[in-house]
């Protein structure tokens, strides 16, 4: 599986986001930076989405599995 990094240039440097998954985006003084920057706040995303859940389901009766998606 792959995303969309969106990338932008802007006077205090770049600006970086990922267009599929809403929340991700970062900035930074160069490209690289922002990638690395962006790399991370996608994983803090999907942490606080996992986090949110487990919070939400918690106590109720629910199946989980692991999920691949395939296009």
């Amino acid at each position: 599986m792959s995303f969309t990094a969106v990338f932008q240039k802007v006077p205090e440097g770049y600006i970086g986001f990922v267009e599929e998954l809403p929340g991700a985006n970062t900035q930074g003084d160069t490209i690289e930076e922002t990638r690395e920057n962006l790399n991370e706040a996608v994983q803090l995303v999907l942490e606080a989405n996992r986090q949110l859940t487990e919070e939400e389901i918690a106590g109720q009766d629910v199946i989980r599995e692991e999920f691949h998606l395939t296009f």
